[in-house]
């Protein structure tokens, strides 16, 4: 299956279980694999045939840094959510969030989850 690859994309924003978190806020890292099929789009080099990666960062954007949640994993899963919703073809879907300022005391590169959703039927 062919995909979309959008890397390393940042934000700002204030998730996290601790008060700190939600205040002061925090960058974000989010890599997402768009699995659709791109034959035509290939054959035809018409943006209607494939999916407009900038309107797919634009609705990252607006759930990372506009809405709250205190885990990642739920972050990861309404972007998952939110853009098989509005993309009927994309496959499947895979995500990763790092959080690399994490509060936790130590020397790491970040802390992260990854999602990967495929579309029922």
């Amino acid at each position: 299956m062919d995909k979309i690859i959008m890397k390393n994309l940042g934000f700002y924003g204030y998730h996290g279980v601790l008060q700190e978190e939600k205040t002061l806020g925090q960058k974000f890292f989010i890599d997402v694999e768009l699995y659709v099929d791109l034959k035509k789009a290939g054959e035809t080099d018409d943006l209607n045939y494939t999916i407009n990666y900038a309107t797919v960062y634009d609705l990252i954007k607006d759930i990372t840094e506009n809405k709250v949640f205190n885990l990642i994993e739920a972050l990861g899963e309404h972007i998952v959510n939110k853009i098989l919703s509005h993309y009927q073809e994309i496959k499947e879907i895979n995500i990763r969030i790092k959080k690399p300022e994490a509060p936790v005391k130590g020397i790491y590169d970040y802390f992260g989850v990854e999602l990967r959703r495929k579309r029922n039927g």
